[in-house]
C-alpha cells in the first residue's frame, strides 16, 4: 500500500471530516432534487396554465367569429342602404343586439355611417388580412392596451362589424409579451391580433410533425388552436418567464428542509463513526484482556443421539456482566480487519481448552466460521497448521464454515478451499439458502456439508413460503453427495421431520445451549445428551 494512499486514508478517517463529507453530499443530493422538483412543478404549472388559456381563448373566439359572422349576415339581407337614420338605427341595433358586437358600419364607397360616430374606420384604406368569397377579414386594427378600440373586423358587402379588444381578453388576459395570431397562407405568415409581433415561424423545424394544440420550445410556449377554416389558424404565444418568481411558498420550504436533514444526516455519521471506532477500540481492549470467550454449540447425530462435534462460538461478555451481541462487534470487526485476530483467538482457545478431548476422541470435531477475508487469501492455512502442529490434533478434527455471503470470488475461493481440503479439514457451507451460491456453483465447490439456515427450520410444518424450501436443499445435498446439518432445531417434532428426510446431524436448544470447555468435555466423556445452560448464563 502506497504512502500517499495510508496519507489519504488516515485523513478521512476521521469523525468530523467524515461527517462533514456526508452533510454536505447529502445537502447537496437534496438540494439539487428540491431545485429540480421546484422547477418542474413551475414548468407544469405554466404549461397548465398556458393550456387552460388557449382553451378560453379558442371558446371566445369561436363564439365572437360566429357572432360578427350572424351580425354582418343580417346586416346585408335587410334592405335598408344609404347613411340616413333607419341605417343608423339599425346598426345601433345590431350593436345592442349582439354582445361581441363592439361596432357596426355602412360603406358603400360614397357614404359612410357608423353606429359609433367617433370610431375611425383607417382599415377602409388597406386591403383586407384575409379576402374570402364571402367574408372579408381586417386583423390587429388596434394593439393598444384600450379595451374600447375595435381589434377585429369583419366584412361582408357594404357592411362591417368589429369586436374590441375587451371581448377578447375579458376571458383571459394575455401575458405579458404574448400575442394572439392570426396565421394565414398556409402556415407561412402570422398577424398579431392582440400583442406585439412574434417572430414567424417560431422555430426552425416549424410546424412540428404532431398535432397536440401545445408546443413547448427553450423560451415560449405556443398554444395552436386548430379552426374548421382553410383560410386561417389561430396561434396564441406566451414566453416563457423566470421560474424563481414563481416558485411556490410550499416548495421554497424544501431548502430549509434539505439542510436540516443533511446536518441530521451528517450528526448521525458522526455520532455512527464514534460508535464504531469506540467499539473497535473496546474490542481491541477486550482480545488484551480475556473478555472473549468461545463457547461450543453441539452438533448431535439425529438417529443415535450422540455428540459428534461442535461449533465453535465466540462471545464478549463485558466487565459489567453485559454481553455485546455478535450482531454488532463480528460485522464491524470484519470492516475493520479485527475478524483475522478474533479467528486466531477461537482457534488458539480450542486446541488449547480441547486438544485432549480431540486427542482422546479422533471422530469428534470443532468447525469454526472463517470471515470473507480469510476464504479469499490462504493465510489461514499456515496459522491452523502451526497450531494443530502444536497441540498434536489431527487435521480432520478442525472443520472451516464459509457464507454464501463470503464467496465474494468463487474461482479463487475455490482455490483455497481445495488446499484446506487438501491437508484433511472439512468444509462447510454455513446458512445455505440465504445467500446467493447458485447450484452451478455449489458442484464446483470443495465442500463437505451444507448447513440448513434457522430460519428454514422454523418454518417446518407450516404454510409458510419458504415451508419447502428445506426440503429442497437437503434433495439436492443428497444429489451432490453431501452431508447435511440442520441448525436451531428446538422442537422434538422438527428433529422427527428432518430425521426422516435424510437429515442425519442436527444442532439446536433441543439437544444443548452452546457450552463452555468444562461443559462440552463432560457431554462428549459421559456419552449422554445434555441441555446446557444459557450462553448468556455462562462466566
Amino acid at each position: 500500500m502506497s504512502p500517499a494512499f495510508v496519507r489519504f486514508r488516515s485523513v478521512l478517517y476521521r469523525p468530523w471530516l467524515l461527517a462533514t463529507i456526508a452533510a454536505l453530499a447529502c445537502a447537496a443530493l437534496l438540494l439539487s432534487a428540491s431545485l429540480g422538483l421546484i422547477m418542474h412543478q413551475v414548468q407544469q404549472t405554466e404549461i397548465e396554465q398556458m393550456n387552460a388559456r388557449g382553451e378560453r381563448f379558442l371558446e371566445r373566439l369561436e363564439q365572437i367569429f360566429g357572432q360578427l359572422r350572424e351580425s354582418v349576415d343580417e346586416l346585408d339581407e335587410q334592405t335598408v342602404r344609404g347613411c340616413g337614420p333607419q341605417m343608423l338605427a339599425v346598426l345601433q341595433q345590431v350593436g345592442f343586439d349582439n354582445r361581441f358586437v363592439y361596432d357596426a358600419a355602412y360603406s358603400d364607397g360614397i357614404e359612410h355611417c357608423s353606429s359609433r360616430p367617433s370610431e375611425q374606420n383607417a382599415d377602409a384604406l388597406r386591403a383586407p388580412d384575409i379576402k374570402g368569397p364571402t367574408y372579408s377579414y381586417w386583423l390587429n386594427t388596434s394593439t393598444q392596451p384600450d379595451d374600447n378600440l375595435a381589434a377585429l373586423r369583419l366584412a361582408r358587402g357594404s357592411f362591417t362589424v368589429s369586436t374590441s379588444r375587451g371581448h377578447l381578453t375579458d376571458v383571459v388576459d394575455l401575458a405579458p409579451g404574448g400575442s394572439l395570431l392570426v396565421v394565414l397562407d398556409k402556415g407561412t405568415r402570422a398577424i398579431p391580433v392582440l400583442g406585439p409581433v412574434q417572430a414567424w415561424p417560431p422555430s426552425a423545424d416549424w410546424p412540428p410533425p404532431a398535432q397536440q394544440p401545445l408546443v413547448v420550445t427553450h423560451d415560449s410556449l405556443i398554444y395552436r388552436m386548430f379552426t374548421k377554416s382553410p383560410d386561417y389558424q389561430l396561434v396564441l404565444i406566451s414566453p416563457r418567464t423566470s421560474v424563481l418568481p414563481k416558485m411556490n411558498q410550499a416548495l421554497w420550504a424544501l431548502f430549509p428542509a434539505s439542510l436540516l436533514l443533511s446536518w441530521c444526516v451528517g450528526w448521525i455519521v458522526l455520532q455512527q463513526i464514534r460508535e464504531r471506532r469506540s467499539m473497535s477500540a473496546e474490542l481491541q481492549g477486550a482480545l488484551r484482556r480475556g473478555e472473549l470467550k468461545v463457547l461450543y454449540q453441539p452438533i448431535f447425530d439425529l438417529n443415535s443421539r450422540r455428540c459428534v462435534g461442535a461449533e465453535a462460538l465466540v462471545r464478549w461478555r463485558r466487565p459489567d456482566g453485559t454481553l455485546t451481541s455478535p450482531d454488532l462487534f463480528i460485522p464491524m470487526a470484519e470492516n475493520t480487519g479485527q475478524i483475522r485476530e478474533i479467528t486466531d483467538f477461537v482457534l488458539q482457545q480450542l486446541l488449547e481448552q480441547l486438544g485432549q478431548l480431540l486427542r482422546a476422541n479422533p471422530h469428534l470435531y470443532i468447525s469454526v466460521n472463517l470471515a470473507a477475508c480469510d476464504v479469499m487469501v490462504p493465510r489461514i492455512g499456515r496459522v491452523v497448521a502451526r497450531l494443530l502442529d502444536q497441540y498434536r490434533v489431527a487435521a480432520h478434527q478442525i472443520a472451516f464454515e464459509v457464507t454464501e455471503r463470503g464467496l465474494i470470488d468463487v474461482v479463487v475461493a475455490r482455490d483455497n478451499l481445495q488446499a484446506l481440503r487438501d491437508v484433511g479439514h472439512q468444509v462447510l457451507i454455513d446458512d445455505f439458502g440465504t445467500g446467493y451460491c447458485s447450484l452451478a456453483y455449489l458442484q464446483t465447490l470443495p465442500v463437505d456439508c451444507l448447513k440448513i439456515d434457522k430460519a428454514f427450520i422454523d418454518a417446518l410444518g407450516h404454510d409458510a413460503a419458504s415451508s419447502g424450501v428445506a426440503p429442497h436443499i437437503i434433495r439436492m445435498a443428497h444429489a451432490l453427495q453431501l452431508r447435511v446439518i440442520a441448525e436451531g432445531i428446538e422442537f422434538e417434532a422438527q428433529a422427527l421431520l428432518l430425521s426422516s428426510e435424510g437429515v442425519n446431524y442436527g444442532q439446536g436448544w433441543l439437544f444443548a445451549h452452546p457450552l463452555n470447555a468444562r461443559q462440552f468435555s463432560e457431554l462428549v466423556t459421559r456419552g449422554r445428551r445434555m441441555i446446557g445452560r444459557r450462553m448468556d448464563d455462562e462466566a
